[in-house]
């Protein structure tokens, strides 16, 4: 049988149908990219990012920060052997003294930050050791299974739950310039969406620290968990083993020539997994606390793109294409 007319037409668009799902024809610009274009492009790049990365590296060396490690000078001369043994003994005094001299006027508000090395928060069973729904709605709420080894105390809940609350850093620092006290602001160290969002503001310690086997710092049973701020900034968990937590703030310029005093508790245990622990004053800008790698990255692309296009540049000229 011969195909009609009325079959072609119908077959003509049953066919469109098809493509007009599975393949379309569409307007499209493809540039064509010359060696010209390149160079230039190339070179664009380099005359934009170095400039940027200069600017962005004058801005972290204006930042003035002193930094003081303080986990050895701090324990007694007949105990360096054996420091795990002199952290871990209550009747041993953990005072101590840093000195910090300022070589660099230091404009207020100057940031108080305890760092510490070889301390790997990111262990996936120390992430997990925490309860989100007990940090937010208290004892009442459901699913602490995940803080163990850390979850109750004497066939009681611990609020709040963890290995991450339990580790709390607890040294201590106080200030002095000369015979004057510096006022240390704790207020707003940490985020305010934590503060507002993660940690409820009726929820209180419950039998935090009170078994045989103490981690860190204690909490005050009468005070929220979304006004513990110390808490909050620490639970916050840092990617590397390297880290800095804000303390405080000093609210005073500090002149050069200024001699400032810490007087210190020493009573964080690092010394079992070989970690360390400094103290670091630091001034701030726009870019935030001193770091150098966002502008070395900088000038590390805008160098390599101008080495690129001045080789393409030469290899061009020696042979260009038609």
């Amino acid at each position: 049988m011969s195909e009609t007319n009325s079959d072609r037409h119908r077959r003509r668009d049953s066919d469109s149908a098809f493509y007009m799902f599975t393949q379309q024809r569409l307007p499209a610009c493809k540039p064509v990219l010359t060696p010209p274009w390149v160079i230039t492009i190339y070179f664009l790049i380099g005359f934009i990012f170095v400039p940027i990365g200069l600017f962005t590296l004058r801005a972290s060396h204006s930042v003035v920060e002193i930094d003081e490690r303080y986990d050895i000078e701090c324990v007694p001369t007949q105990y360096r052997v054996d420091k795990v043994s002199y952290i871990q003994n209550d009747s041993i005094p953990k005072n101590c003294s840093l000195l910090f001299k300022v070589d660099k006027y230091m404009k207020a508000p100057i940031h108080i930050y305890y760092q510490l090395d070889n301390y790997y928060q990111n262990h996936r069973r120390y992430v997990r050791s925490r309860s989100d729904q007990q940090l937010l709605h208290g004892r009442n709420s459901h699913g602490t299974s995940s803080c163990q080894p850390v979850e109750s105390s004497n066939n009681q809940p611990i609020v709040p739950c963890g290995l991450i609350a339990w580790s709390l850093f607890n040294d201590t620092f106080t200030f002095n310039r000369g015979k004057e006290k510096l006022k240390i602001n704790r207020t707003n160290i940490a985020w305010k969406s934590d503060r507002d969002h993660k940690f409820g503001k009726n929820v209180y310690p419950f039998n935090f620290q009170n078994g045989t086997w103490i981690g860190g710092g204690k909490l005050n049973p009468r005070i929220p968990l979304s006004d513990q701020e110390d808490l909050i900034v620490w639970m916050r968990i840092s990617a590397l083993p390297s880290f800095r937590k804000l303390y405080g703030r000093i609210e005073e310029d500090l002149d050069v020539g200024d001699y400032v005093v810490v007087q210190l508790m020493n009573n964080y245990n690092t010394y079992s997994f070989g970690g360390k622990k400094k103290l670091v004053l630091s001034t701030s800008n726009w870019l935030g606390g001193k770091n150098d790698f966002l502008g070395l990255a900088y000038v590390f692309v805008g160098s390599s793109s101008l080495t690129v296009a001045i080789v393409f540049m030469l290899l061009h000229l020696r042979s260009p294409r038609s």
